[in-house]
């Protein structure tokens, strides 16, 4: 062979080499190319297709919450409901149990009574038919045997007397009485003329208790224990025999606070204990108060005060276990003390005579009681408490009109 076939052969050789390596380079980046291509598209869709099954389920899980969500407070509202048919169901037990309290306070100061044989008798063969009813209030009015003139001036002021007495229970559902025990010998003269006054007027309450000023405190709870005995009312009353009461004013009042429980309603006052001896209104036992100058604990003055029946069934029912001060005002402010009570300060229960009285009218804020601080009670009633009614009274009117 000669030199030249060689050349060309080899040259041959080398171009074919060469371009076979071209073209294998060629072909692994169009292959790279083309794989990459392929690959991306199927991998973006199901990128796609996963986003939006992701999403889906999303979707599903954010209603699910919100429906979770919905139940919970649909479920908050359900306890909500349940907790206060609860607190009401507890409410009315405790006022069922009050009520059965208060009947058995009621049965067992009825048949004391009976047994005692007091006067009382006549009033407890009514109670049958008036605690088959409910009243608003019951006042009683404190008296002594040796107040008649007193007594016949209520009466011919604010008290109504015979069909308007018995119209007031009937039709407003306030009784009215005056409060009185017996005297040291039963059946002397001062009870037999007690006896002839009620015959005459019937609106007396006879306590099985012996009369003194220094047995107000429990002469108090005896009158309470008795009320709540013979009449199931909302509120029971203590006013004095020398104190002018408005009755509608006084019911108006009532009935604001007819649904709380445990109300204790009058003028609050905080006056000093009185240590030294031979002054009215000394206090034997000031040591129990601390230092000497120091005062009462809130309680409501004497002239009137209101409580609510649950507050009167409770006197009832501890009455041989309550201590009694040597004033009854504080008296009732001690039993009172440790319950969960509502005292209820309202000035309107302790106005002056006119022009205190009359001023307070005519601005139109009628006075429940007016009476004199310095006589605690209307100085000489007896004779002054017709100007008192003609200058502060309500009128009559009212009285009829007003609904409790």
């Amino acid at each position: 062979m000669s030199f030249k076939s060689k050349t060309e052969q080899s040259t041959r050789s080398f171009v074919s080499k060469k371009w076979t390596f071209l073209l294998c380079l060629s072909c692994f980046c169009a292959g790279i190319l083309f794989t990459n291509r392929m690959v991306a598209v199927p991998e973006s869709k199901a990128i796609m297709r996963i986003t939006a099954v992701e999403a889906e389920k999303l979707k599903l899980i954010s209603e699910g919450c919100n429906l979770k969500a919905k139940g919970e407070k649909h479920v908050s509202k359900d306890i909500i409901g349940e907790v206060f048919k609860t607190h009401h169901a507890i409410q009315t037990l405790d006022k069922t149990i009050s009520n059965l309290e208060m009947e058995l306070a009621a049965a067992r100061a009825a048949q004391e009574s009976l047994h005692g044989g007091s006067s009382l008798s006549e009033d407890v063969s009514r109670v049958g038919s008036s605690r088959k009813r409910k009243y608003l209030m019951v006042i009683g009015i404190n008296t002594a045997f040796s107040s008649r003139k007193r007594r016949d001036s209520v009466r011919a002021t604010w008290m109504p007397q015979g069909e308007k007495r018995k119209k007031l229970e009937d039709e407003k559902g306030i009784i009215v009485r005056f409060v009185i025990g017996h005297s040291a010998t039963s059946g002397g003269i001062l009870d037999r003329a007690i006896e002839a006054e009620d015959k005459k007027h019937g609106d007396f309450l006879r306590l099985d208790h012996v009369e003194g000023y220094l047995e107000l405190s429990a002469k108090t709870k005896i009158y309470f224990a008795t009320a709540v005995a013979l009449w199931d009312a909302d509120f029971y009353v203590k006013v004095d025999d020398d104190v002018h009461v408005n009755i509608a004013t006084l019911g108006e009042t009532l009935v604001r606070h007819r649904k709380k429980p445990r109300v204790y309603i009058g003028c609050m006052k905080s006056g000093p204990v009185l240590s030294q001896k031979g002054v009215r209104y000394h206090e034997p036992e000031h040591w129990k108060f601390g230092e000497t100058g120091n005062k009462y604990f809130r309680h409501a003055t004497g002239q009137l005060y209101a409580i609510s029946k649950d507050l009167a069934s409770y006197i009832s029912i501890n009455r041989h276990v309550l201590h009694k001060y040597a004033n009854e005002d504080v008296s009732l402010g001690s039993w009172f003390i440790g319950l969960d009570v509502e005292h209820i300060d309202d000035r309107r229960l302790c106005c002056g005579t006119p022009p205190d009285c009359e001023w307070k009218a005519q601005a139109g804020n009628i006075c429940v009681a007016s009476f004199d601080w310095t006589c605690s009670g209307i100085c000489r009633s007896a004779d002054r408490i017709k100007e008192v009614h003609r200058r502060c009274g309500e009128g009559e009117t009212a009285l009829w009109s007003a609904t409790f």
